[in-house]
């Protein structure tokens, strides 16, 4: 663990003289899979929590209804961490050793898949698509550990540089959350401004939780900085946001995939137009453009009578995922069988536009591709293609493959 109290949870999390299991098996049964999931479903994140949760179920219900896997029918069960750490712990053991889940999906949260992971990996429990872009949820390399999302770091080193130069800005100032998230951010964006020759003129950061950010954005307003970078979530962007308006103070503002939401415009009003943030799967409006991803929306709505929004998505391509590393294994289905089926896994754009993701024996992050949108008149636009961490991105050929090509993203 890199971060010390990450670390210090979990020392709490394993006790002492715990030792990791390498084998067994459990949540499996001729009949039933059981998988855990633990979100917020009462804390500042219970908007994306919620989400999360009613794509996950989505896809559940449509597996079951087709028969299951392989003649096994799917079982979720989901706790509640309120984004706190400790209770991501606490909800960790009693879904691990009390309810005897075979994997962890969807997790939602980096400080807390940092604190849960531990009591995982001491029964052999994998941690598959954590709702977070956090590099430890693949770094360091561990066979019980796969992730989907672009890094927080790489997305931000790269566009900060980018719109920078674009928009021919001389000075950034940043806000983060002072935790493992918000330092992602910050680290990303301070190496994406050293290839530039730049350095932040104002860095500021908030608890979290917090609900006032008077302070931050007077300082960053006196600091005359041109563009904001946010290492900010939903109500803090807002926020952010919101007090510097109100204060005539109107750089431009660069978020992360964590702030690619409906609920920024939707709880923020016209204030957020303007907002640009990183991205790796579109918004679901139920008026695309495109025809699968409409019918898909409207079925959500229906379901659940709400508005599916990406984390909706995030939550129905974690268990999508899963069902397919499980239908590769076999009837046999074990950790093992299944860790190895996905080391040879390949999964293609899905009709969000989530770009190819591939797996190995030594990858454990299923692509670093990232891109760009932006909130115009109340609702998100992608204005880039997909930039991979080095500079790469990958162009869809008229044969239906892609190929990795060096040219730039263009707005």
């Amino acid at each position: 663990m890199k971060f010390k109290s990450s670390a210090a949870l979990a020392i709490l999390a394993l006790g002492t003289g715990c030792v990791m299991a390498q084998s067994g098996n459990q949540g499996v049964t001729k009949s039933e899979i059981t998988l855990g999931s633990i979100q917020d479903l009462s804390g500042p994140l219970a908007g994306f929590g919620k989400q999360i949760r009613q794509g996950m179920i989505l896809r559940v219900d449509e597996l079951n209804e087709q028969g299951g896997i392989n003649g096994r029918k799917v079982k979720l069960l989901i706790e509640d961490s309120g984004y706190d750490p400790k209770k991501a712990i606490l909800a960790a053991q009693k879904l691990v050793n009390q309810d005897k889940i075979f994997m962890m999906v969807g997790h939602l949260g980096t400080a807390q898949n940092l604190a849960a992971m531990p009591v995982q990996f001491e029964k052999n429990v994998i941690n598959f698509f954590p709702i977070t872009a956090a590099r430890e949820m693949y770094e360091p390399f561990d066979r019980l550990k796969y992730a989907f999302a672009a890094t927080y770091y790489d997305q931000i080193r790269i566009a900060t540089p980018k719109l920078m130069k674009d928009r021919n800005i001389k000075s950034a100032c940043i806000i983060y959350q002072d935790d493992d998230f918000g330092q992602e951010v910050l680290r990303g964006a301070e190496a994406g401004l050293k290839t530039i020759g730049a350095t932040f003129v104002e860095k500021t950061s908030y608890k979290r939780g917090a609900t006032d950010f008077s302070s931050q954005v007077a300082k960053m307003k006196a600091s005359g900085c041109e563009m904001v970078v946010l290492g900010t979530i939903i109500r803090e962007t807002i926020g952010t946001i919101g007090e510097s308006r109100k204060t005539g103070f109107n750089p431009l503002f660069l978020g992360s995939s964590a702030a690619y939401t409906d609920l920024i415009h939707k709880l923020g009003g016209k204030a957020m137009d303007g907002l640009f943030a990183t991205m790796t799967s579109q918004q679901p409006y139920l008026d695309a453009a495109e025809q699968p991803v409409r019918f898909w929306a409207n079925k959500y709505k229906t379901k659940f009578n709400d508005d599916p929004t990406v984390f909706s998505v995030y939550g129905y391509a974690a268990i999508d995922a899963f069902v397919r590393g499980a239908q590769k294994s076999g009837t046999d289905l074990t950790t093992g069988s299944f860790i190895k089926a996905m080391d040879t896994m390949v999964i293609p754009r899905d009709m969000f536009g989530t770009a190819e993701a591939s797996f190995s024996p030594t990858k454990r992050l299923g692509n670093n591709f990232s891109r760009l949108s932006q909130i115009q008149d109340g609702r998100w636009k992608v204005v880039s293609e997909y930039v991979a961490f080095n500079g790469l991105r990958p162009v869809l050929q008229k044969n239906g493959t892609w190929k990795i090509t060096a040219d730039q993203f263009k707005e």
